[in-house]
């Protein structure tokens, strides 16, 4: 029961007793903030990573959702794409990511006298190809929702019984997750794929994601919405043709997560990470 769960969920926090939360502002590290505040009131301090692959859009409802949990909040540059590994965007690009983000967060933990670091991970995430888990393991770094069993759907139903407004919100993936394997990151790529997603947002509601094959944009967005897409085809592919876009395409099979993934064979996931 929900309920169980949201108690074995405080029992971790109040056991860890001070904590540093990443804070996207996604569902998911909203309800791990907001939980953390009422159980550790004033040692909880949310950090938000920023760079080149966090949507603008997203900066500043997180800083005004912190703010009215009552969390102390601090938002740090992240350099993402001064890795290697990263920007070469092998299948372990997001090891090399989450390995970036959270040592710093350490770093600050350790400096703010804060017992852990904790980020958003529900158990949900452990069905998809997700390396970046390796790197929170080595740094053992604690994922208090998936240690409490808590899948996204009861994630969002503990935010709406919490009153938080992100409770349905879309997730948001880091723009990298755009990009197929082996095509290198740059920042004039996310920025083009960042300004179709807001030119669409307005347009669709729901799930949505514009995936880079080179000059070729494969549009994702949850079957019942592509009716909108198509009656207005015309003004769509101009406009993503004005950002950078050659071609533009609407992917059939609709909106999932993780569909970068599906081209992955057994080796690739299997994958060395330095």
């Amino acid at each position: 029961m929900l309920s169980e769960k949201e108690k074995k969920l405080r029992d971790i926090l109040g056991e860890v007793g001070s904590v540093l939360v990443a804070f996207s502002g996604g569902v998911d590290s909203s309800v791990l903030l907001a939980v953390a505040c009422e159980t550790l009131a004033g040692k909880v301090l949310a950090v938000t990573g920023d760079s080149e692959t966090y949507p603008r859009s997203e900066l500043e409802p997180a800083r005004n959702l912190a703010l009215r949990l009552g969390a102390d909040h601090l938002v740090v540059q992240t350099c993402e794409m001064d890795t290697p590994g990263f920007v070469e965007n092998s299948p372990q690009r997001c090891y090399h990511c989450k390995r970036e983000l959270f040592s710093r967060l350490l770093d600050i933990a350790r400096e703010r006298g804060l017992a852990a670091v904790a980020e958003g991970s529900n158990s949900d995430d452990l069905g998809d190809y997700r390396p970046g888990r390796q790197a929170l393991l080595e740094l053992d770094v604690k994922s208090p929702l998936l240690e409490a069993g808590l899948s996204k759907a009861e994630v969002r139903a503990l935010a709406r019984k919490l009153g938080l407004e992100v409770a349905d919100k879309p997730a948001a993936a880091c723009l990298a997750s755009r990009f197929p394997y082996g095509e290198p990151i740059t920042v004039g790529k996310l920025s083009r794929v960042e300004a179709a997603e807001a030119y669409l947002g307005v347009m669709v509601e729901g799930h949505l994601r514009v995936r880079s094959h080179g000059d070729l944009a494969r549009v994702e967005v949850e079957p019942d919405r592509m009716r909108v897409l198509i009656e207005n085809r015309a003004e769509v592919a101009k406009t993503l043709r004005e950002f950078g876009f050659t071609y533009v395409s609407l992917d059939l099979s609709g909106y999932r997560t993780g569909s970068m993934n599906e081209a992955l064979g057994p080796g690739d996931r299997a994958g060395k990470v330095p």
